[in-house]
């Protein structure tokens, strides 16, 4: 029996912040098996502000999870791609996780925090990646414990230009000598004036008492290309916080749509889209993120067959002048051959023309190839360019391989 459109809402997650989406008028759909907003005002509208000012991002389906323990540093060291040996305390690194064959399972934060190591993971894999990390701590005897924080705590990304000033009024010490891809335990501090209880639209309450200070994980980290943090923060103090940052005039609010533009023209990749399991690291541009010194890892024998080997395959970005936006799985032709595939696609905001990942043949991935896009039966002429679409305004320059 097939379930009804309003059974399977029911049965997504919902962030703590899900009746305040709604009364900010926000456009709801399902992602990664939770319930998130797409739009509030519009994609558009969304994107060119958080590149202006600054734009609030509601990420809390994202995985969190800690591992603690003698050698969970030990238990990392084996599960990644990436030497998180290599990271200071409060340093924060791009990783990935793969399987035995080499193919891509997930991409990932992770952060060495004083306390614990910290794990970032797209929503719809933390439950694999849970158990790809429990396998291989008891396979290797480690002593190690994976937690799943994701209910308990929430999390906030602030990006663009205005970032930096808006925190700084929060009571968050020094927010500017924080550096790209660090973090440190913060606090928020709501001095001014108290916030209306159970306020939904960010509208503050007239002079008050001041509230306790909300402790929060501050990382210089985003997923925009702009400059920008993210605040983990309990799931309680979460529409606090979210409120007050909504009362500064050059805050607007974020959907996944604009957060997916914004990505594709920093030439971020997503899961399912620019990596899936059928993906290796060399073929996605990720081999700076692969450290074969370190030692055995998952993946490593089948890594170091490819290494120092020309991928069949290389993952590309299209440019368009004109013509119908590209989207996912169409095909990338020459002389009416297919040698490629779209991995995503978009009209570009910022850019006002279409844009698109692609994997190609690496004969063809050279700048400055032609090609051509089947968009529903229309071909559109395209052209290889470099990455990032759009260059970054990153405090400290482009995401560290850690």
């Amino acid at each position: 029996m097939s379930c009804s459109c309003s059974e399977v809402v029911a049965e997504l997650l919902r962030t703590p912040l899900a009746e305040r989406h709604r009364a900010l008028g926000a456009r709801m759909a399902p992602f990664g098996g939770w319930l998130m907003p797409i739009q509030y005002e519009g994609i558009v509208a969304e994107h060119l502000h958080t590149r202006a000012a600054a734009g609030l991002f509601d990420l809390s389906h994202m995985g969190r999870l800690a591992v603690t323990g003698p050698e969970a540093a030990a238990l990392l060291q084996r599960a990644t791609t990436n030497d998180v040996e290599r990271l200071a305390d409060g340093a924060a690194q791009y990783s990935l996780l793969c399987n035995a064959q080499g193919g891509i399972l997930e991409d990932l934060l992770v952060y060495r925090l004083p306390e614990l190591w910290r794990l970032v993971v797209n929503a719809a894999n933390r439950r694999r990646v849970i158990d790809q990390l429990d396998r291989l701590r008891d396979e290797l005897e480690l002593k190690a414990t994976v937690r799943d924080d994701t209910f308990d705590q929430a999390l906030l990304g602030l990006q663009g230009p205005e970032s930096e000033a808006i925190l700084g009024l929060l009571g968050v010490s020094a927010p500017g000598s924080l550096a790209y891809y660090h973090a440190r335990q913060d606090a928020i501090v709501l001095a001014d004036r108290a916030l209306a209880s159970g306020g939904a639209t960010g509208m503050l309450a007239s002079a008050g008492a001041a509230l306790p200070p909300i402790p929060a994980l501050l990382s210089r980290t985003g997923y925009t290309g702009e400059d920008g943090f993210e605040l983990m923060v309990a799931a309680a103090d979460v529409g606090v916080v979210w409120d007050r940052l909504l009362a500064d005039p050059r805050v607007r609010p974020v959907g996944l749509g604009a957060r997916d533009t914004l990505r594709l023209e920093a030439g971020m990749a997503l899961y399912e889209h620019e990596l899936t399991e059928e993906v290796s690291p060399f073929e996605a541009g990720l081999s700076r993120v692969v450290r074969f010194e370190k030692g055995d890892f998952t993946g490593r024998d089948a890594l170091g067959q490819l290494r120092g080997v020309a991928p069949a395959r290389t993952l590309v970005g299209l440019g368009f002048e004109v013509g119908a936006v590209p989207r996912a799985g169409h095909r990338v032709l020459l002389d009416g051959d297919q040698v490629g595939q779209i991995a995503s696609g978009t009209f570009s905001p910022t850019l006002r023309r279409p844009i698109a990942t692609a994997y190609v043949r690496s004969a063809f991935a050279e700048p400055g190839a032609k090609l051509q896009v089947d968009a529903r039966g229309v071909l559109v002429p395209a052209r290889v360019v470099s990455l990032p679409f759009v260059p970054h305004q990153t405090r400290r320059g482009r995401a560290a391989a850690g």
